[in-house]
């Protein structure tokens, strides 16, 4: 077996999602208060919006803490799921809140409430600035980590239901009609449920252990069958431990076991360096020897 211990992606990134939290519960408070004021349901839903990337923001680093945590005997392999559970977690609340703002905007269409657009504009104008400066700050981590990805979809979410709102507040200030209000908010859930979906599917993927979406279990057999001695593989399993952490397990026949050295070095490397996988189990198993049937003579047979 080989394993390699490293710091996860979510980790290399807590500085940056500590400060985007920050700027996003700061900015919460202003946003509940100013949609209490202005009475818009588009503020209130950027708000709550806003409160999932919160979540988002403090899931993940926990997920990060508690994923560095050291391997116990009763988890060997630490708590590395700890992340995925947390992303899991923050898109059901994602969902639950596109689900609360899409009865709340039908609601509010059949009788739309006044709306004070002026201060909604600029409570959504800062908004997107704030949202802007929390994508700024976690762009580069996204691409590596499923919870660091969870909470840029969040916030760049947020940041186009910000847009949103802006347009529903020019709508009526220029024109009085108020139901742009709870038509913006139905946008924003509507924008919320499809990039969520995909989330929880990639979670819940990881969580059944399937294999990871960038790596095909063909092409790894086939390269591991191209190192010199090995015969066959059986038995071949890849699952993610977490984001940017995939493990492999696999029973290898080859011709002579007394090279163990030589074709796991072999194997080992090929997993790195092809397709990133470092955490491996290979068992070696020479060719199976021929089973010699011996017929047991019958009453008439003779002796």
């Amino acid at each position: 077996m080989a394993h390699t211990h490293r710091p996860t992606a979510a980790a290399r990134s807590r500085g940056r999602l500590a400060t985007a939290l920050g700027l996003t519960l700061a900015f919460l408070v202003v946003e509940v208060a100013g949609a209490w004021w202005t009475g818009s349901l588009a503020l209130l839903a950027d708000a709550g919006h806003m409160l999932t990337d919160a979540g988002g923001l403090a899931l993940a680093l926990f997920a990060i803490w508690i994923g560095g945590r050291p391997p116990t005997p009763e988890k060997t392999y630490g708590y590395y799921r700890a992340e995925i559970l947390a992303a899991l977690v923050n898109g059901l609340a994602l969902l639950a809140v596109a689900g609360g703002i899409l009865w709340e905007a039908y609601q509010r269409l059949l009788a739309p409430p006044p709306v004070r657009g002026g201060p909604m504009l600029a409570i959504a104008a800062a908004g997107l600035a704030v949202n802007l400066g929390a994508l700024w700050l976690l762009r580069g981590d996204a691409a590596a980590s499923l919870s660091v990805r969870s909470a840029y979809l969040e916030v760049l979410g947020d940041a186009l239901s910000s847009v949103a709102v802006l347009g529903a507040a020019v709508a009526i200030m220029a024109t009085g009609w108020t139901a742009a209000d709870p038509l913006a908010s139905g946008l924003i859930a509507l924008f919320i449920v499809p990039r969520t979906w995909g989330l929880l599917r990639q979670a819940a993927n990881i969580l059944l252990e399937g294999t990871p979406a960038h790596l095909d279990v063909a092409e790894i057999e086939q390269a591991m069958r191209r190192v010199p001695g090995v015969r066959r593989i059986h038995d071949l399993h890849v699952w993610t431990l977490t984001s940017g952490m995939e493990a492999m397990s696999a029973h290898v026949v080859v011709d002579d076991v007394a090279e163990s050295e030589r074709l796991l070095g072999a194997l080992h490397t090929v997993l790195h360096a092809r397709f990133g996988i470092d955490h491996t189990t290979i068992q070696l198993e020479p060719e199976p020897a021929a089973v010699l049937h011996i017929q047991t003579p019958g009453a008439g047979d003779p002796v």
